[in-house]
């Protein structure tokens, strides 16, 4: 069995290093054009692109030990799921998806900042509202969304492991620190303390 020479080794480790490194920190950059038209790339926007959304495509954290067929559809295919309550058709959206072994992440819509995000994303506010990708589909339609996983290149039998775990299903448009404070109510400020009122000078001293 070869070997590489002493000499080689520290040059050798170095660039394990980095490529680790480079592993760790990829990204995949949702961004939106001058002409609407939605990109995916694992390089940042251009200026003249809005980023929408940033995912990390670190293998170990994202996939979770995902098999490599599968691990590849989701690193270039990523699939959100927009749900909303006592929604019938979003349960069978969610359970197809989780019978075919598709990683996922899900939106709930629940708000009228949610309502907004996903006319935003979607040009509409049909729910569940499916992304595969680049690919956009409203309503639930098992062939039509069957058909969107399969020209996505995700394998037509269950292939996750069996630890896998599901993300928190996430608000659509989460509020923010600021904007939970702008909207407090004004009774919950803080009262400034009223002035002590004087007793009237009658002349009298003790």
């Amino acid at each position: 069995m070869s070997t590489f020479p002493q000499a080689f080794r520290p040059a050798l480790l170095a660039c394990a290093m980095l490529l680790c490194a480079a592993q760790a920190h990829a990204q995949l950059y949702k961004t939106v054009g001058p002409d609407g038209k939605i990109t995916y790339s694992d390089t940042p926007p251009a200026a003249n692109q809005k980023l929408l959304e940033t995912r990390s495509l670190n293998p170990a954290a994202e996939s979770n030990r995902l098999p490599y067929e599968l691990s590849l559809a989701a690193g270039k295919n990523p699939v959100t799921i927009y749900t909303g309550n006592n929604c019938a058709p979003c349960n069978e959206g969610k359970s197809l998806l989780k019978s075919a072994g598709i990683p996922f992440a899900e939106k709930t819509v629940k708000t009228k900042e949610d309502s907004d995000k996903l006319q935003q994303v979607s040009g509409d506010t049909q729910l569940p509202y499916l992304q595969v990708g680049s690919r956009g589909l409203h309503g639930y339609n098992t062939e039509d969304w069957k058909g969107a996983l399969s020209s996505a290149g995700y394998p037509a039998s269950n292939m996750l492991p069996g630890d896998y775990r599901y993300p928190a299903a996430e608000s659509a448009a989460p509020v923010t620190a600021a904007a939970n404070k702008a909207a407090e109510p004004a009774a919950k400020k803080k009262k400034q303390p009223e002035p002590v009122k004087k007793e009237a000078d009658n002349g009298f001293r003790f």
